[in-house]
């Protein structure tokens, strides 16, 4: 019989705490066990291969098809033709020239470039995430994983260019530089380095980086759009040139397929003709707004939009476009900073605005310098020796331009904003 009266409270058993804490207890951690907190993750070379091998696949496979296309029409051409064809489309798309019978061949497709570029930022992640670096906030696990990515996709270029006849160590080199690259823009966005460096960055800089792609993303779309007119207008001249090869249906297909992968080189051409500084199509021809001197020229579809002689008339009215791409890139800067500083009841001061407006010019002239100079490079020996772009000159005049329109466009929206928050 138990001792307890009713009035006498029940204690606890021993080592039993009944104290009232308002929480549920949790069960105590245990440490995890020597190599059980790294089980699942793929070692850094295992991840690095597969992830560039599967990039160098899916950017290499479009490009096989395009130009089996073209090779296997009325009985021309071979499957394996293809395919060695696919390897050396595929390395020129990186910039790496090949020899051929005619002389160099370096004008890469800036499509192909872009397709393998995110392929290659993709590979970034997948390391990063394999290596278990995501979110790590890690700029050496980053980089650990963009270059174990680059390295890969060296070695597998380096193989690629002996059947293409191109040089190895010239590929290699060259597909390490772009797949470290491209694999660290995924690499430092996965592990949250973006984040980390953007917010060591002041305001006005980031600010300025902003506007400044936005602005050469304007530009881009004008030449964009001036392409499209160009060979829409000059449409009847590109069927007339895709007809003339008499490749049957998919070979003409195949031609198509192959100028569209040509298509952002005649963005970036039309951009730079449009700021001034323009393009070349051989040795000695020049096509600007004030002057245009070509010879003959190949029959490629794309290039039967080539204007036949300088600006005049309405068609002048050209020439403000680059200037008012730099104003709306200012003015959404200065719409910008006026909203937040209508949410946080602040005043919009004159540097935060005019200084970032700037800074836009540069990077607006070093993005579109380093397009200018990707778009261009030899059709061959002679007199196609020379195409595209200078891209100095475009770098520098992007640059003033962009500067110059940014800052009026930002100084005319804080004028009219009054540079402070609605009351």
């Amino acid at each position: 019989m138990s001792s307890v009266t009713p009035d006498q409270p029940r204690r606890p058993p021993a080592g039993v705490d009944d104290r009232p804490t308002g929480r549920v207890p949790r069960p105590r951690a245990v440490a995890p066990r020597a190599g059980e907190a790294t089980r699942g993750r793929a070692p850094l070379v295992v991840a690095a291969g597969v992830a560039a091998t599967w990039a160098a696949l899916t950017s290499y496979l479009p490009v096989a098809l395009v130009l089996g296309l073209v090779q296997l029409s009325e009985d021309a051409g071979s499957v394996v033709g293809a395919l060695h064809a696919g390897l050396a489309g595929w390395l020129l798309g990186h910039g790496v020239p090949l020899h051929t019978d005619a002389g160099p061949l370096g004008l890469a497709p800036l499509a192909l470039a872009g397709l393998a570029v995110w392929r290659l930022t993709r590979a970034g992640v997948h390391a990063s995430r394999a290596i278990g670096a995501r979110g790590g906030r890690s700029p050496r696990q980053a980089l650990t994983a963009a270059v174990a990515v680059g390295i890969g996709y060296a070695l597998l270029g380096a193989l690629a260019a002996v059947p293409a006849d191109a040089d190895p160590l010239r590929a290699g080199a060259t597909l390490a530089l772009v797949g470290t690259l491209a694999a660290l823009a995924g690499a430092v966005r996965t592990t949250g380095v973006v984040g980390l460096l953007a917010a060591r960055l002041p305001a006005p800089a980031r600010d300025g980086v902003r506007t400044g792609l936005v602005a050469a993303l304007l530009l881009l779309g004008a030449g964009a759009g001036a392409a499209g007119l160009a060979v829409a207008t000059g449409g009847g001249d590109a069927a007339d040139m895709i007809g003339a090869y008499r490749t049957g249906v998919a070979g003409q297909a195949g031609i198509t397929l192959l100028s569209l992968a040509y298509a952002p080189n005649a963005v970036v051409w039309s951009a730079s003709y449009l700021l001034g500084p323009g393009f070349t199509v051989g040795v000695d021809t020049a096509v600007r707004t004030s002057e245009v001197s070509v010879g003959a020229l190949p029959p490629v579809p794309l290039l039967a939009g080539l204007p036949s002689g300088p600006i005049d008339g309405y068609g002048a009215a050209l020439l403000a476009v680059p200037v008012l791409a730099a104003m709306a890139a200012g003015c959404l800067l200065a719409r910008r900073l006026l909203r937040l500083a209508a949410e946080e009841r602040a005043e919009v001061r004159w540097p935060a605005v005019l200084i970032p407006a700037a800074l836009a010019g540069p990077v607006a002239g070093l993005l579109l310098g380093a397009l200018a100079a990707a778009s261009g490079g030899p059709l061959g020996g002679g007199r196609l020796a020379d195409t595209g772009p200078v891209a100095w000159q475009v770098a520098g005049v992007a640059a003033a331009v962009v500067s110059a329109g940014a800052l009026i466009g930002a100084a005319a929206t804080h004028t009219l904003g009054k540079g402070r928050a609605p009351s």
